[in-house]
């Protein structure tokens, strides 16, 4: 058991060594090719996401986002259920909660959680249906929730600019597209002042927590991991794939619906459509950075929300654009999903050890001449 446990955390090792090396390599030679310092670049990330508070909270609100859709991935992933629609499960968030926020006049506490409510509640309906659509009509949920992103995108668009807008955002341009603003008493409180961070980053690192000990302690997330392993197994040993799988994909959508909610009370104060900017795919890769784990969607989430914060000041100040840092990230993406062990294996067996058997077989048939010529030697001396 414990030689398992050292095997796989060499394997993790070498996975994430390499990763990082092959990255920075890439990352440097795009950089080189834009006419820019690898160096200098990477020290302007580094100052536009932590050089001073107003640079941090800049970080913190992004980390947020990207604890939050890691989460809904990780509990999506980690159960062997391609919830991919979860940019569409937050604009649904964002926009039931924005509604809630505006229209209503409650107690402070009690304005934030109903609006919290609301953007968990339609997430979970809006994940529900792929759920039906796999178990009745066999459409994969690969398909179904990556279609349901286009729908729900258009669908709050479509609701803001004629239902509570009533097309008058024509004469102002598409800037005003945008619910009312909330009211204070739905606001998040800012952790740093004049920064988009708020308090909801805290809702973020306890939803992960549970997450954490709800697959370590808990016999429904044991339920769950064996479904991401083996569907087939877990049926058999008594798991009732049905309800689990509706489950999964209902409170994955369920969180990504509330980081919906927590972008409009936390940073915009209003629903913006196409708010999103692709943070579902950021949780896509996160969780892949992660390895399905909870508690390393921190650290990662961290140095993403880093990179896309720093990224705003490198193009400022440099040469490049923000999008080579996106390239960046995909190319860690990439190589962190190789199998490096295998190929060093592939390699030694196919490469090193034929040619270190040739090398061998070649310097047993040279001693083996060397002494035929030495017995032939004896030989002529004895005649």
């Amino acid at each position: 058991m414990k030689k398992d446990k050292l095997h796989k955390f060499r394997k993790i090792v070498l996975q994430y060594s390499m990763a990082l090396f092959l990255t920075l390599f890439s990352g440097g030679l795009l950089v080189i090719l834009q006419g820019e310092k690898p160096i200098y670049a990477l020290k302007e990330i580094f100052y536009g996401a932590f050089a001073n508070p107003i640079n941090f909270g800049t970080t913190l609100r992004w980390v947020t986002p990207c604890l939050l859709v890691g989460a809904a991935g990780v509990i999506a992933f980690r159960s062997g259920v391609m919830n991919m629609g979860m940019e569409g499960q937050m604009y649904l968030g964002a926009l039931v909660s924005a509604i809630l926020g505006y229209s209503l006049e409650l107690p402070p506490i009690f304005h934030v959680l109903l609006c919290f409510i609301g953007g968990a509640a339609i997430g979970a309906i809006y994940a529900f249906i792929p759920g039906i659509l796999r178990l009745y009509f066999h459409i994969h949920e690969l398909i179904s929730t990556l279609m349901l992103n286009f729908l729900a995108a258009l669908f709050t668009e479509f609701m803001v600019m004629w239902v509570i807008l009533g097309g008058k955002h024509a004469e102002n341009g598409s800037q005003s597209i945008a619910t009312p603003e909330i009211s204070k008493t739905a606001v998040l409180h800012p952790l740093i002042k004049g920064t988009m961070a708020s308090t909801g980053i805290f809702i973020a690192i306890f939803i992960l927590l549970i997450l954490w000990f709800f697959y370590r302690f808990t016999v429904k997330g044991y339920e769950f991991k064996q479904m991401g392993r083996n569907l087939a197994f877990a049926r058999q040993g008594g798991v009732n794939v049905e309800k689990n799988y509706i489950l999964v994909l209902t409170i994955s959508g369920a969180i990504a619906g509330l980081c919906g909610a927590i972008e409009v009370l936390g940073s915009y104060h209003r629903f913006i459509p196409y708010f999103s900017k692709n943070m579902s795919w950021d949780g896509i890769m996160i969780t892949r950075i992660a390895l399905n784990n909870p508690l390393a969607v921190y650290p990662v989430s961290l140095i993403w929300g880093a990179l896309k914060a720093g990224a705003l000041h490198m193009e400022r100040v440099t040469k490049l654009n923000r999008l080579v840092v996106n390239l960046i990230q995909m190319f860690f993406v990439l190589f962190v999903a190789v199998d490096y062990e295998s190929i060093a294996k592939a390699f030694w067996e196919k490469i090193i050890l034929p040619f270190k058997r040739e090398a061998v077989r070649e310097n047993t048939n040279e001693t083996v001449r060397e002494c035929r010529q030495e017995k032939l030697g004896e030989k002529r001396e004895i005649r």
